[in-house]
């Protein structure tokens, strides 16, 4: 082998000696992390903290963020100069380093529709939509789910989608329609957790 190549790509775990029972017994201890790993996830956590930056007022209403991190991402978005902005956002990151990033990841992971309930939960009012618009009669299991709905703009919405598509003019009755059903459905959940 030749002289300067390191063959053990990854750190090595250190061996320490513990006593039982009066014997020698080998302990493997955890390297630390490596000093690239460490700027990796220190990038990581800047990265996150760029993406909370980059919400809106009530997205980031719904994160759970420590009071330090929220008056800082509040701080960063009224920050116009690069290098203040810079040096704010590496402030983010060293705050984020005392956290679990792990609940904020996954309500970012919601608001870009990432999570497996946000999913069913698109898939389970296009089918509402789809069933609405093939039949009127869908509308009482509208009205079931959300009494408090406007159920004349959802008529006229299912008749606008209707003749969008008869005419294969562009669906913008039918994104509409879409939309309302959204938001009816954020606002039963948020009722139900008020609850």
């Amino acid at each position: 082998m030749g002289k300067g190549y390191n063959l053990t790509p990854f750190p090595q775990p250190r061996l320490s000696m513990i006593h039982r029972n009066h014997e020698e017994v080998p302990e493997f201890e955890e390297a630390p992390p490596s000093k690239s790993q460490r700027k990796r996830d220190m990038h990581a956590l800047q990265n996150l903290g760029e993406e909370l930056v980059a919400l809106s007022a009530d997205q980031l209403a719904k994160v759970p963020l420590p009071e330090s991190l929220a008056e800082a991402v509040l701080e960063a978005r009224r920050i116009t100069k690069h290098e203040a902005r810079r040096r704010q956002m590496q402030y983010i990151g060293r705050l984020m380093r005392n956290i679990d990033p792990e609940p904020i990841q996954a309500q970012l992971d919601v608001f870009k529709g990432l999570s497996k309930a946000e999913i069913a939960r698109q898939h389970r009012l296009e089918r509402l939509r789809a069933d609405f618009l093939e039949d009127e009669k869908a509308l009482a299991a509208i009205a079931d789910a959300w009494p408090h709905a406007d159920f004349q703009q959802l008529r006229l919405l299912r008749r606008n989608a209707l003749k969008e598509r008869e005419q294969n003019k562009p669906p913008r009755a039918f994104r509409e329609l879409f939309r309302v059903l959204r938001e009816l459905d954020e606002a039963g959940e948020d009722g139900d957790a008020q609850a």
